[in-house]
């Protein structure tokens, strides 16, 4: 139809051309419309000519993309927005995938609690194929740290036990006096708390944690259970050893008797240190005692020599004066064989019936000090004597206070003292000073003191503290 009309067109101009300017100009416009009318009316038909049927099923396409690394990409959620909106989560390699896209252009932006994005989101435009390449990100961990808190009770058991993390990232800390401990600075991730004390069992034996935008203050907790070790030995020779009486002190205290082979056994010990003594009539032993350390393991072959005590006995003697202090002055015996005496009105003492070995002579006398503190004395086939010592009485000292009184109307004072210089303060008097004076009686010698005072009036408010003042006793 364009090309009949073209043909006529150019023919009309052709014959149009004897024709004066006016008549040019109204042909020209005729002609100028004529095209236009007759294209609309064909555009009209050849639409009509290629309609399709309403219920053909358009064709769809998917974009594809990762995240990483893992740590930020593994768990993120993935939003769509644009032509077609979704979400989704990427797995554990950080991957993530739309489907049953129609062709057009997306958004897709990434999200992981504790992380940022680059780039924060991308366009993305389907235009016949699955997009497959280019859709990726990188997830930086954001500055944003946070704590792991927890007890171990009891506190016998949780007082000093280490704590060790590990997981997303690793460190070790220290339980306080009540069992409590922390982790800080640490970002989202999986960690594993671990306990551990000499000594100790702990249920659970360790616990996992994971941070995700918060603190982790509550629930995790463990309890701590005490182990028990033994000390055991042998005395011997038999005849010593069989029937001997085997004494436990330090950390416990208990007491066995040896078996016919002279063994012994004490159960139930927690860690500490031990002194183990054993003692028979007639007997000396070889060391006299040892010393025992239980540290998460049992103690064994903690052995001794019993040797039989030759009927020779022998005397350690001596003087402590001057005779007020000496005069029923208690003195104590203890090492080799352990005795006490009370030195005599003149300040003597003597022990007797001795056998040979090392031993430590102890005055001592309410009200005095001694020089020396307590001598060592070793007994080797002869008497010991003149082991004496010097009593010196201890000087008695007394505090004087006395303050101002208080220019309101008041009913009483207080008196504080400490042995901090600035506190903290206890309170001396049971009940409110009128005067205004007190006298400490209690103190001790070579202790500086720091006192101050304060006022109550009728319904029992109390000032603030007065002025410090100091003590020194000598």
């Amino acid at each position: 139809m364009r090309i009949l009309l073209r043909r006529q067109n150019e023919a009309g101009l052709a014959n149009a051309r004897g024709i004066d300017s006016r008549a040019r100009c109204a042909l020209l416009l005729v002609f100028t419309f004529l095209p236009v009318i007759l294209l609309w009316g064909c555009a009209g038909i050849v639409g009509g000519q290629n309609s399709s049927p309403a219920s053909q099923n358009p064709q769809t396409y998917t974009i594809s993309g990762t995240i990483t690394p893992v740590t930020g990409g593994s768990g993120a959620t993935v939003k769509l927005s644009g032509a077609a909106s979704g979400t989704t989560t990427a797995n554990t390699s950080g991957a993530f995938m739309f489907s049953g896209l129609a062709n057009g252009t997306y958004t897709i932006t990434p999200s992981q609690a504790g992380y940022t994005f680059t780039p924060t989101s991308l366009n993305v435009t389907i235009n016949g194929a699955n997009v497959t390449a280019g859709v990726n990100f990188t997830a930086t961990a954001q500055n944003q740290t946070y704590s792991i808190s927890g007890t171990i009770t009891p506190a016998a058991g949780g007082s000093g036990a280490t704590l060790t993390l590990s997981g997303a990232a690793s460190g070790t800390t220290t339980a306080n006096t009540s069992g409590a401990f922390t982790f800080s600075g640490l970002a989202n991730g999986i960690y594993t708390i671990t306990p551990s004390h000499a000594g100790y069992t702990f249920s659970p034996s360790s616990a996992s944690v994971t941070i995700n935008g918060a603190n982790i203050t509550s629930g995790l907790s463990f309890t701590a259970t005490a182990q028990t070790y033994s000390i055991s030995g042998t005395i011997s020779p038999t005849a010593g050893g069989s029937g001997a009486t085997v004494t436990l002190s330090g950390a416990g205290s208990a007491t066995t008797t040896t078996n016919s082979s002279g063994s012994y056994t004490f159960t139930g010990l927690s860690n500490g240190t031990y002194a183990v003594t054993p003692s028979n009539t007639g007997y000396t032993f070889s060391p006299t005692s040892q010393t025992a350390t239980i540290n998460g393991a049992n103690v064994t072959n903690l052995n001794f020599t019993a040797t039989p005590q030759v009927s020779q006995t022998y005397s350690i003697s001596g003087t402590v004066s001057p005779t007020a202090g000496g005069s029923g002055a208690t003195i104590t015996l203890s090492g080799a064989g352990n005795a006490t005496t009370l030195a005599s009105s003149s300040g003597s003492y003597t022990f007797t019936g001795l056998s040979n070995g090392v031993y430590t002579v102890t005055p001592s006398n309410a009200g005095y000090t001694f020089s020396p503190t307590n001598q060592s004395v070793t007994v080797n086939g002869s008497n010991v004597a003149n082991v004496n010592f010097t009593a010196t009485a201890q000087q008695p000292h007394t505090v004087g206070l006395s303050w101002v009184a208080s220019t309101s109307s008041v009913v009483g004072y207080n008196v504080y003292r400490s042995t901090v210089n600035g506190g903290p303060y206890s309170i001396m008097n049971g009940s409110l000073i009128s005067g205004l004076s007190y006298t400490d009686t209690t103190v001790q010698n070579g202790v500086l003191y720091y006192y101050v005072v304060t006022a109550v009036d009728g319904s029992g408010n109390e000032s603030a503290y007065s002025n410090q003042a100091s003590a020194n006793i000598p």
